[in-house]
């Protein structure tokens, strides 16, 4: 390994990109902010220099246009990546992915395919309050047609996006800018992470943490304080939260019986009460103890440092809820 491959997760995604528009000429890059580090770090630092401004287009504030004309782009036969800086005003877009994008193939009997990347960024904390700072994570897994990915490390950023493209119809993908500055050993050149296949980050024996995005890397910070006093703990990275790789979180709670589920986003209709509800069904009369979610609280996000403090969960809220599971 060099050490110049120890690239944060922002520039693992721009390399991504890069490769992305260097290799398919019929991919292009629309969105707000492409050139704006303050909306979306460096993930498409230098693009629009190397590539131009028909291939990385900065758009007006018109989130609903600009995802339409990508997905008829798609339709065309072309490959577009579109981008939100904020995830919260991907809502204006829903008319357009879920009875558009999401619906073609399907409607037109597999013969016509939309092959889109959404990409929508959260924008977790900073007290920017509940329209800047929302998580609506299982609006898009809810909805048919789509698939949802949510890289929580820098192989990930670089590779989800890529196994992304590859798919000949729309993914949404959920990347979170907490997570921009971690850094991690990339491999030079094309990988793909395939889509719904989950990743084991640490095995174990005791509990078993089904976590995704950010909450991965809180997760894995609990597991290691957990081990510490003698506490083994199971940490499962989703990567794709529709569809999950349920085959490999049952096949870990077979072993562990015990579960946590930690994502944050809303726990009413969650994507979390999802998963929790399948392992009930597979793992029913093995079970030691009730499955724990660590979510956030039914409640918009606020905009106080001290409220938010409270609001988001950490390791801590994860050690807690796997030693709840012991009792």
């Amino acid at each position: 390994m060099s050490d110049n491959r120890i690239l944060t997760y922002g520039v693992a995604m721009n390399e991504a990109f890069k490769i992305a528009l260097t290799t398919d000429p019929n991919c292009f890059v629309m969105g707000q902010g492409v050139n704006n580090p303050w909306f979306v770090g460096k993930t498409t630092t230098g693009l629009q220099e190397k590539f131009g401004e028909r291939r990385v287009m900065d758009t007006p504030i018109s989130e609903a246009a600009m995802t339409g004309a990508c997905i008829g782009a798609a339709m065309a036969g072309m490959h577009p990546i579109v981008f939100h800086p904020r995830m919260d005003f991907m809502y204006l877009t829903l008319d357009q992915v879920i009875n558009h994008g999401a619906s073609w193939n399907y409607m037109f009997n597999g013969k016509v395919n939309v092959p889109i990347v959404i990409r929508g960024i959260v924008n977790r904390g900073g007290e920017q309050g509940a329209q800047h700072s929302q998580s609506p994570l299982s609006t898009y897994a809810a909805i048919p047609g789509l698939k949802v990915v949510c890289p929580a490390t820098p192989y990930d950023a670089k590779g989800l996006l890529l196994g992304a493209l590859a798919d000949p119809n729309p993914v949404i993908y959920i990347d979170d800018r907490w997570l921009y500055d971690e850094e991690a050993y990339i491999p030079e050149g094309y990988y793909a992470v395939p889509l719904g296949k989950a990743n084991i980050l640490s095995e174990g024996t005791d509990v078993t943490i089904v976590s995704a995005s950010y909450m991965v890397k809180e997760s894995v910070k609990a597991a290691e304080m957990l081990l510490e006093n003698g506490i083994s703990c199971e940490v499962i990275d989703l990567r794709t939260i529709k569809p999950v790789d349920m085959e490999t979180v049952n096949a870990s709670v077979g072993k562990t019986h015990r579960a946590v589920v930690a994502i944050a986003e809303w726990e009413s209709c969650s994507v979390s009460a999802d998963v929790s509800k399948r392992i009930y069904e597979a793992n029913f009369g093995t079970l030691k103890a009730p499955i724990e979610l660590v979510t956030l609280p039914d409640v918009p996000a606020p905009a106080s440092k001290t409220l938010e403090n409270a609001y988001y969960p950490k390791a801590e809220n994860i050690l807690l809820a796997v030693e709840k599971t012991l009792k």
